[in-house]
């Protein structure tokens, strides 16, 4: 009865504390339930997938072609620097050339500048030679010829062929002649006179002008014969008027000696 009654009161013992500490009991079971779950199922019952060889190959290569694409792309940006930094270097070289071509083409151009400026009148000096050498011989010809008319025919020719050559290889024209009408762009004025003409004209020319083609180089110097102001028959007329006047003078004067 003794070992009975001892067992009852080692049963109630053991049930006290879980009826004293509800949630620690309810924990228990919890986790005792947890415990009791199945490897591979997750806490809402579903059952956990576990990664397979193929996953985790297809994620390796996944990144390797992600690393290799990152590779690639560093490798073109590097070969693009490299082309361009070469690209660089030759137009750099090239504007140089450039620039030096240009400095000794300006300095080239500049001497035969001043060559044409210096030896311009190279060809007209050659040519005017030959008529050089003529006044030389007609001047040795003229110190001892008896003739003066022959000397001069000589000068009259060397300056005729003078002249031609000037006309027909260089475009000179000279100009001026007595009669011609006055043009103040063409002629000089040093004197002018009145007479019977309708408008202005050379009288005299005392030094012939000259063209290089259009342009004038020399301008001739004229003495202008102007129009009168009065008209040529009231000129005519007051000039009889005064020669009868004169007249009637001489008449009165001489009548007292008869």
């Amino acid at each position: 009865m003794k070992e009975t009654q001892d067992e009852k009161i080692r049963q109630e013992n053991e049930v006290k504390p879980e009826a004293a500490d509800p949630q620690c009991n309810r924990g228990g079971s919890s986790v005792s339930a947890a415990e009791k779950k199945p490897a591979g199922e997750s806490s809402a019952g579903q059952p956990e997938k576990t990664p397979s060889v193929n996953d985790v190959q297809q994620d390796d290569s996944a990144a390797e072609k992600e690393e290799k694409k990152e590779k690639d792309k560093i490798r073109d940006a590097e070969e693009k620097i490299a082309l361009l930094e070469k690209d660089n270097a030759e137009l750099k070289d090239q504007l140089l050339r450039r620039a030096a071509d240009f400095d000794n083409y300006r300095k080239r151009m500049l001497k035969e500048k001043e060559e044409t400026y210096e030896y311009a009148n190279t060809n007209l000096l050659q040519d005017l030679l030959e008529s050089l050498d003529d006044f030389n011989r007609t001047a040795d010809a003229a110190s001892t010829a008896k003739d003066v008319k022959s000397i001069a025919d000589g000068v009259k020719m060397v300056n005729n062929k003078l002249v031609t050559m000037l006309e027909s290889k260089y475009n000179l024209v000279a100009y001026g002649t007595a009669g011609d009408s006055f043009n103040p762009d063409e002629h000089q004025a040093i004197g002018s006179v009145q007479g019977p003409v309708a408008e202005p004209v050379l009288k005299e020319v005392y030094l012939r002008g000259y063209k290089l083609k259009d342009r004038v180089i020399r301008h001739a110097k004229v003495m202008v014969m102007m129009p009168s102001e009065a008209p040529a028959d009231v000129k005519t007329d007051s000039t009889d008027s005064k020669n009868d006047a004169a007249v009637t003078d001489k008449d009165s004067v001489a009548e007292p000696r008869k």
